[in-house]
């Protein structure tokens, strides 16, 4: 059954809502013109972009979900376009959402309940207000949004996220240096002229500018204030809090569709929210995971075509994404008997197989943890050396060494990256990267049978450096027939952080070994018959991840460094193995 669809749609331009301390935000509001005869649920989306600007209605078209049934509000928030106050990014969301919400839940035409919608930026606006338990808030549908800031937002466990944070930084400066040149033509202009010489250069050059916490691109346009408060207080998670997710898990008990991707960089926190919310005893939890980046919900995302029932304009081969939120938002919202019950809690793309499929749980039930453990003859440098995977533990077996110098970095080649926009992500050939000695590999002989994984993955390294700290890098790899090396999930730990951000354990000894813990996150993904699994490791991915200096030094002030001696141990002493998410089939 189609749902009603109203004959025509009213827009209001820059209305005005007016926070608790007197700050005015506006919003673009459409409704279903039916001459103020109806009452309507709200949708909400609330973004730093501009609401007049594509981002505005690329998810979720408002005239037509107006035509839906629903008033559809999409506001700038503070500091941002036409919201008048300072944008200071994340600090005001849960206080001005919460005032937010309860001014669209008594707009003209409205039943009261306000559902909430939005990716990145706009999917955290959805839970920092929910962090405040507005009583209007009625349901939720994050995007490719995080958890926390130390899991790829603000850093990798503590290594800066340069790459997102940089460009990212960049881009915000449009509107920064539109507001501060407002009424004088020729200042904008020249502010622009410089802005887009910067991120023009960022890839060639200015990411390589040090030191990191007074980064030149964004010192020469005066925009360095919030990356440089962010990586003073990198170790300081009080100064973090407003921009973490678990403070909603207990407020919120509210339906919530929760949709990521396999190669988006926000990946763990979509994870982390949808079983934390179930934990925390709200049961009506949904997930949705393609084989998407955080800008591609294409078929084809970096250098794979994962076929037409992938994409988000058709999933599974049945609905598209919009049409999905809006039949979530009839469900949750409207009480509407449409069928999304039946869905199951868990929709995953299983890359390999091409395959959609259904789980209660995440990750499967099915999911058995299988340690795969390193070997070699102590020559596994590069793709050509004699490094090995197997299920088989290591016995009497030589280390393996290798130099990373901070001058000359392994590259980022793909990933679930956020970068540069010349610098794509998503599943991309790694072979570039094996070619260097710097690189570490440990390779399957071809697979006889396919392998499932479905789950988290994890590096367990016992590892030695000649310094006083470092970074290790691990990178899941599926080798096809062919030799190409498709990049699947990887991770950082800095020697520093190994016990975690809240308790970093300091310093590490020269020559000493370490067991080091390498969260690589998750994945779906079948390995072919031909095909192998390879574990890279390594000690920099950049630009994505800042460089470690070798010294010792906080890596955001240095600007002199080192070369490192890197040791990895796989012996019956020291079994370093990554443990694979095996599902039995």
């Amino acid at each position: 059954m189609q749902p009603t669809m109203a004959s025509g749609v009213r827009a209001d331009f820059d209305v005005p809502a007016t926070m608790r301390d007197g700050v005015v935000l506006r919003a673009n509001v459409y409704r279903p013109d039916d001459g103020g005869m109806g009452h309507y649920p709200v949708l909400l989306m609330r973004l730093p972009y501009g609401k007049d600007f594509p981002l505005g209605s690329s998810l979720l078209n408002p005239a037509h979900a107006a035509r839906r049934g629903y008033i559809v509000v999409v506001q700038d928030v503070r500091g941002t376009f036409t919201s008048e106050g300072d944008f200071d990014p994340m600090r005001n969301e849960a206080t001005d959402g919460a005032d937010t919400i309860a001014w669209a839940a008594s707009l003209a035409g409205a039943d009261g309940s306000v559902g909430m919608f939005g990716g990145s930026y706009m999917g955290f606006t959805q839970w920092a207000a929910a962090r405040e338990a507005p009583p209007a808030l009625r349901a939720m549908a994050p995007l490719i949004t995080w958890a926390d800031p130390n899991q790829g937002v603000f850093s990798r466990n503590g290594v800066f996220e340069l790459g997102l944070q940089a460009a990212w930084l960049l881009q915000r400066g449009l509107d920064v240096l539109s507001r501060r040149h407002r009424g004088n033509p020729a200042g904008q202009y020249k502010a622009f002229e410089a802005m887009a010489e910067e991120f023009d250069h960022l890839v060639n050059a200015g990411y390589a500018e040090v030191p990191l916490q007074h980064f030149g691109p964004l010192v020469r346009l005066d925009l360095d204030q919030p990356a440089s408060e962010g990586l003073e207080h990198r170790e300081d998670l009080v100064y973090q809090d407003p921009a973490t997710v678990a403070p909603a898990y207990h407020t919120a008990a509210i339906p919530m569709l929760h949709i990521g991707g396999w190669n988006d960089i926000f990946l763990a926190g979509t994870l982390q929210n949808f079983n934390e919310m179930l934990a925390a005893g709200h049961a009506e939890q949904y997930l949705v995971i393609g084989p998407w980046s955080h800008t591609s919900f294409d078929s084809t995302v970096g250098n794979l075509d994962f076929g037409v029932g992938s994409s988000a304009a058709l999933i599974d081969l049945q609905i598209d994404l919009v049409s999905l939120h809006l039949q979530f938002f009839d469900y949750s919202l409207k009480h509407a008997a449409n069928g999304f019950d039946r869905w199951p809690r868990v929709k995953y793309f299983m890359m390999g197989s091409n395959v959609w499929r259904g789980s209660d749980v995440w990750p499967p039930a099915s999911m058995r943890p299988q340690p795969w453990y390193l070997h070699s003859a102590g020559h596994a440098n590069s793709a050509r050396g004699d490094g090995l995977l197997s299920p088989e533990p290591a016995a009497d077996e030589p280390p393996d060494n290798y130099v990373y110098s901070p001058n000359d970095p392994a590259p980022t080649v793909g990933g679930a990256t956020l970068m540069h926009p010349s610098l794509r992500s998503g599943p991309f050939d790694q072979r570039v990267v094996e070619a260097r000695d710097d690189v570490l590999a440990y390779t399957t002989a071809p697979l006889e049978h396919p392998v499932t994984l479905a789950g988290p993955v994890a590096a367990t390294l016992y590892v030695a450096t000649d310094g006083p700290d470092t970074d290790f890098v691990a990178r899941l790899v599926d080798v096809y027939a062919d030799g190409r090396a498709m990049s699947l999930t990887d991770g950082v730990t800095r020697l520093r952080y190994r016990t975690g951000m809240a308790s970093p354990a300091g310093l590490v000894e020269a020559g000493r070994v370490y067991e080091i813990s390498i969260d690589l996150w998750a994945t779906a993904v079948t390995f072919l018959p031909g095909h192998q699994i390879r574990l890279e490791v390594t000690s920099s991915n950049f630009p994505r991840w800042e460089r470690n200096p070798n010294t010792g030094e906080d890596a955001s002030t240095a600007t002199t460094w080192r070369a490192a001696r890197q040791t990895v141990m796989h012996d019956a002493e020291h079994p370093s193995h990554v443990t694979l998410p095996v599902l039995s089939e």
